[in-house]
């Protein structure tokens, strides 16, 4: 027996045929020559099997037992449907084209009764049923192109519901081909004809196309629900197959948001069909692309030919398997079911499950052999430690110890290779669990309740039950020290530190002297800061002696009196910090700082070994005076090394020695409170830069507030987001998710990425994802926000990436919420206008093709498409200031964005600008449209017929010269009509009517001999307009003589 191939680490699904529905065909004689099944349905407790001899049967999936049997007598069963939330009733269609609905009153206990009939379709053949997800009213599709509809009464109704109401049965529209498929949605209703699809609002009676380009051949159309996880609310998505193995991807109103091609994609090797009728067969090799046609689309995006089924995934675009499956006649899906109808007559029921849950599954049913290919096939599933919960190594052991080595030898050989690669059950959560100790704390309340305090953010119930069991131990650790902080106390100061913060940041915008009452507020809350501050400081002095020990044991007495200096210098300065007259004055706490720096530089600076430091009663010999001095002219230099061009000095991520808890915790409120006075303010030339300053003392520094500062000045001081980068880039550089994105798969590198907490790094590990996969990586960073801001991408992505990123994330979010969402994004607001540029300047026209040399807008140059079209519609309708809005309309304008230079003309009231540029596009229907710009005054209609006048000379010589083209060389199949004094005198004629219409035309000077065919619809309005006075009057008559009868 050969080695079994290995199947590829991107499938991790497969097809499984488990049960055998032979010995059920046989009971119910369809395994004949005589009688065969001829078409399928399946519910949650049907198997529904239509045959050639008029008959449906019902075989209850639960033991597969036939209940009941359907006879017709109007030929062969065509079509069979079951109702999706009622399992009572049934829908058929036979061949001369009758449709009736059963109900088969099981409940009742009675014989199933037609509760409704329809001849509708009399001589053609049925090729759809559709049920409504909510009413009893079922769907007809035929070959000549007709859809009715036909409601079913009940017996649950009572007498009246069943005998004595006859629902008529309506013809909801005739397609110009022949329906392939229907589909039904919240009140939709999906036809998939030869040529197109089409979009029924049933309530409305409305009826919309989707998408401009025909085809020609049997393509199917279908629904997708989104109302699953993250997109509960969201209306369904529409998919069409196109030729050449393409599925459009619409929105609930018809339009095309985008063209999936799985043309390449499915030239990978298909997956084999796992099933006991033989062995499965896997070739690697590659195959050519394949240009299908796919008939039929489920709701799950499943499809099929006569020869193989597939499934792809429309969350991303992806194929999630294809498998060869000869003979298919037909297929009926529930769920991860599949009923399938071969040409033969045989009938196979397949499931769609993991590789792991396959093998699960074939252990039960002891298909040992089958296992253990399953197994060596789909190694990179079966190895992991999530697929021990259902395939523990024990029974991979006893598989082992079930084949045979006389026959199975080699398959034994490589399933006890993967036998050794096998991940422990506990190897993943003990990882986790590793990881997250350091990254969490634990405080005990007064009343015994362990506190655990995360800086990632919940985890499992399993994971959070064994954080809480190690408290304990926990709790223990802590007594052995006299300082242990209480629980009011740590909350206070965390507190307390955003106040500070907050304090700081106030400083920028009021003065002490603008406003008493803010300095009153802020005296007092920084009084009381101080009071608790000294408090613990007080304590801390006390027991300094339990982190100087280690110190004297580890460094010796040169690193204990430079270590001690910095504490107390530390000290001092920041009870000076916590001086209210000097945190409210930025000179006097500037210059705390700038007292405090020295002590920094010459304890933890690049200088090396720290010094002693001596006595103030010392006089210092002039050897140490000349060094001191040296030193100094090098610390100068190295401030301004980043101004002079000098190569940047290393980034520093781990401190130089070690440093206690507690006094780090003050250094970096202090060394983060430098940085960010450093970075707003203008710098003296005695003072350290931000940037070198960020450099030397990052492991310092406040990772969370280090990147917003730089998010707020990465445009005026970019130097210093590239420093913070390269500190956070080194930072992340041993941790494991790393290890995933060198390996190149962006799927698994996102899903390692979602299965980690927000944390600090965690934008530096996306610009990593970035660098390595590029404008792919960029379209799925939507998913991680908020913790991933457009400010954090716009750093790291380029101008056309991160567009991709921004429509992709506005686009998650439901329709009507979209408006808002976009202008949340907006901080500051000016970001508007860089956005509306930047989709402007990006998969745009050309601005030769949308303007003319003068800066005209060019024949028909608003039909071209805009690859940002949804997102500037956004952008345009944003709520903004008249200025801000003059401005959008003028950048519209200057890159010859038409569409949206209407939609401004007629908000900001520039009627006549707009009815110029919409005479010199020439196309009308931009007068019609529900958001166009249409006349509301007599005026108005004589300036546009005026208009119009002027401008057919120049349309008419971009026309002759050829200037964009035909209509399909800009975007669109039709573009609408033209522009003339006829065409407007015929719209106008509509609005008032045509005696009105002429005289208007007669006051503008306009000389107009109207074509026979504008004559008839003139004549035609004038008869319409007396008819309906005439009807008018009739009914006022009416009316008139009905209320005189009732005084009477």
């Amino acid at each position: 027996m050969p080695p079994i191939p290995v199947v590829p680490e991107n499938h991790n699904y497969v097809l499984a045929e488990f049960d055998c529905l032979d010995p059920l065909l046989s009971a119910l004689r369809l395994d004949s020559g005589r009688l065969k099944c001829t078409c399928l349905a399946v519910s949650r407790k049907w198997l529904a099997l239509g045959t050639s001899a008029g008959g449906v049967h019902l075989i209850q999936r639960e033991g597969w037992k036939q209940r009941l049997i359907l006879t017709h007598k109007e030929g062969s069963i065509a079509q069979v449907a079951c109702c999706p939330h009622d399992e009572d009733f049934i829908a058929v269609a036979t061949s001369q084209g009758l449709v009736v609905v059963w109900e088969l009153q099981l409940e009742r206990r009675v014989r199933p009764e037609r509760v409704s009939v329809s001849w509708e379709h009399r001589g053609q053949t049925v090729t759809a049923l559709c049920w409504d997800t909510s009413a009893l009213k079922v769907f007809v599709g035929d070959s000549g192109g007709k859809v009715s509809f036909l409601r079913a009464g009940s017996s649950k109704m009572g007498k009246v519901g069943s005998a004595f109401v006859i629902f008529p049965v309506q013809t909801v529209t005739t397609v110009d081909s022949k329906v392939v498929q229907l589909g039904y949605q919240d009140g939709r209703l999906l036809v998939s004809s030869l040529t197109r699809c089409y979009l029924c609002d049933t309530e409305k009676e409305k009826f919309w196309r989707v998408g401009n380009k025909e085809r020609d051949g049997e393509y199917g159309a279908c629904f997708f629900p989104q109302n699953r996880g993250l997109l509960m609310g969201q209306p369904p998505l529409l998919y069409c197959a196109r030729p050449g193995s393409r599925i459009w991807e619409a929105s609930f109103n018809g339009e095309v948001l985008s063209t999936h091609q799985f043309k390449q994609l499915l030239a990978c090797p298909p997956l084999p069909l796992i099933t006991f009728r033989n062995e499965p067969n896997y070739n690697p090799v590659q195959k050519t692309p394949q240009s299908i046609a796919f008939p039929k689309l489920d709701q799950n995006l499943l499809t099929w030919t006569d020869s193989a089924i597939y499934i792809f995934t429309p969350q991303n675009g992806q194929l999630l398997l294809w498998t060869e499956v000869k003979d298919l006649l037909d297929v009926a899906v529930y769920r991860s079911e599949l009923f399938c109808l071969h040409g033969s007559g045989r009938l196979s029921h397949i499931s769609l499950l993991s590789a792991e849950r396959c093998v699960e599954r074939l252990l039960r049913r002891e298909s040992w052999p089958l296992a253990a290919s399953v197994c060596c096939m789909f190694q990179h599933a079966i190895t992991t430690s999530r697929a021990r919960k259902s395939i523990p190594i024990d029974r991979l052991e006893h598989l082992k110890s079930q084949l045979s080595s006389s026959t199975h030898l080699e398959l034994i050989g490589q399933l006890e290779d993967v036998i050794t690669k096998l991940e422990p059950l506990d190897s993943a959560s003990s990882s986790r669990r590793s990881s997250i100790s350091s990254h969490e704390s634990f405080n005990v309340l007064d009343c015994g309740i362990y506190r655990v305090i995360s800086r990632r953010g919940s985890q499992s119930d399993e994971e959070t039950s064994s954080l809480l069991n190690q408290s304990v131990s926990e709790e223990e650790r802590l007594k052995e020290f006299s300082f242990v902080q209480d629980e009011d106390q740590v909350d206070h100061v965390s507190s307390t530190f955003y106040l500070y913060r907050f304090l700081f940041l106030l400083l920028f915008c009021y003065t002490v002297q603008q406003n008493v009452f803010i300095v009153h507020f802020l005296v007092v809350s920084v009084s009381s800061f101080v009071k608790k501050t000294t408090e613990k400081i007080n304590t801390l002095q006390m027991n300094s002696e339990l982190w100087q020990r280690p110190e004297f044991r580890e460094g010796g007495p040169t690193e204990i009196s430079a270590t001690t200096n910095l504490y107390s210098e530390e000290m001092e300065n920041d009870s000076q910090i916590q001086d209210p007259l000097v945190l409210l004055d930025p000179a006097s706490l500037r210059e705390a700082l700038m007292e405090w720096l020295p002590v920094l530089e010459r304890i933890l600076g690049m200088d090396g070994e720290p010094t002693d430091v001596t006595e103030k009663n010392e006089t210092p010999n002039p050897e140490e005076e000349e060094g001191q001095r040296e030193n100094q002219l090098m610390l100068d230099s190295t401030k301004n090394g980043a101004s002079n061009g000098s190569p940047a000095e290393p980034v520093r991520v781990v401190p130089p020695k070690p440093i206690p808890s507690d006094l780090l915790a003050h250094l970096s409120e202090l060394a983060t409170l430098y940085t960010e006075l450093s970075c707003f303010r203008n710098q003296n030339e005695q003072e350290l830069g931000c940037t070198v300053f960020l450099r030397r003392y990052f492991f310092l520094l406040d990772q969370e507030r280090v990147r917003r500062m730089c998010l707020l000045c990465h445009q005026e001081q970019p130097e210093i987001m590239s420093s913070f980068t390269e500190a956070m880039l080194e930072l992340t550089q041993s941790s494991k998710v790393v290890e995933v994105f060198q390996r190149g798969d962006l799927q698994k590198s996102l899903r390692s990425l979602r299965e980690l907490q927000p944390w600090s790094p965690f934008a530096m590990l996306l610009s990593r994802l970035y660098e390595k996969h590029g404008e792919a990586a960029v379209r799925s960073f939507s998913q991680f926000y908020p913790t991933i801001t457009p400010a954090d991408v716009m750093t790291m992505a380029q101008k056309s990436h991160f567009l991709a990123y921004l429509d992709n994330l506005v686009q998650s979010q439901t329709e009507e919420h979209r408006l808002s969402f976009l202008q949340s994004l907006l901080d500051p607001e000016t970001l508007r206008q860089d956005w509306l540029e930047l989709a402007l300047t990006h998969d745009a026209p050309q601005c030769c093709d949308t303007l003319t040399p003068d800066g005209q807008p060019r024949w028909h140059s608003h039909c071209f498409t805009w690859g940002y079209g949804r997102l500037l519609s956004l952008l345009i309708r944003l709520p903004a200031d008249f200025s801000s809005k003059q401005k959008m309309l003028e950048t519209c304008r200057s890159h010859g964005y038409w569409t949206g230079y209407l939609y401004l003309c007629n908000e900001l009231q520039l009627r006549t600008e707009a009815f110029t540029a919409i005479c010199q596009l020439d196309d009308i229907t931009l007068l019609d449209e529900s958001d166009g710009v249409r006349p509301q005054t007599v005026d108005e209609w004589k300036l546009l017929i005026q208009l119009s006048q002027q401008c057919s000379s120049t349309v008419n010589s971009e026309q002759v010269a050829g200037v964009n083209g035909s209509d399909s060389s800009n975007g669109s199949a039709d573009c609408g009509g033209k522009i003339s004094p006829e065409s407007l005198t015929l719209m106008l004629a509509r609005t008032v009517g045509p005696d009105q219409a002429l005289t208007i035309l007669e006051d503008c000077g306009v000389q107009l001999a109207l074509s026979p065919h504008s004559k008839l619809v003139c004549e035609v309005l004038r008869v319409a307009e007396k008819r309906q006075r005439a009807m008018i009057q009739t009914m006022l008559e009416r009316c008139d003589r009905f209320l005189w009868s009732q005084h009477a």
